[in-house]
């Protein structure tokens, strides 16, 4: 879901690149002293997901665990994806320095929409879980599909887009596990 640089149009980079300094600064600001081993665990977690290469349908995906980040930090996932992002884009060239702003976007709207769903609590806990680790997979899927079709940029990302939509699943049950667990051993990670 990284999109290299070189496809998006350097001015919409760097555009994106100050949305993402403002929305760092928005989420981040203020934030508790004991908040930030939890956005560290999270961050290391997000990283960690990203070495996890799953062969799909001829391509390689990896886990995002957007939706989890969403129920676990709330606005704080922001900040800590960009970060996440800025060591793939640096040690394992996932993803571009350009489009850092770009991806940190469209990867922090799918964290975003899963704190807003994680957030209805007149729907039960598990379809609220299930919904936010599906939804942190396809907004940011959708954004980067449309993205490619506003620059012509690959035939065959609507393909693609569809492969996610099975990933997106599998996310959403997997942040479905990880919520029972931390209910079982009664921990007061989730938001």
């Amino acid at each position: 879901m990284h999109i290299a640089d070189g496809i998006i149009d350097a001015r919409i980079c760097l555009a994106a690149h100050a949305v993402s300094a403002a929305a760092i600064y928005f989420a981040g600001r203020k934030t508790p002293a004991e908040e930030i081993p939890k956005m560290g665990i999270s961050g290391s977690a997000l990283f960690v997901a990203s070495l996890i290469h799953i062969p799909i349908a001829g391509t390689a995906i990896h886990p995002g665990l957007y939706g989890l980040a969403g129920i676990i930090l709330g606005k704080r996932a922001f900040p800590v994806i960009y970060t996440v992002l800025l060591f793939q884009a640096l040690i394992f060239q996932h993803g571009g320095l350009l489009t850092l702003g770009v991806n940190a976007l469209n990867m922090g709207a799918g964290a975003f929409a899963a704190h807003l769903i994680w957030k209805q609590k007149y729907l039960p806990e598990s379809i609220r879980a299930i919904l936010a680790g599906l939804i942190g997979v396809v907004v940011p899927a959708a954004m980067m599909t449309l993205e490619f079709e506003w620059t012509g940029y690959g035939q065959g990302i609507r393909y693609v887009f569809s492969i996610y939509i099975v990933v997106a699943a599998l996310e959403g049950l997997f942040t479905w596990i990880v919520v029972k667990f931390f209910r079982k051993v009664k921990s007061n990670i989730l938001n």
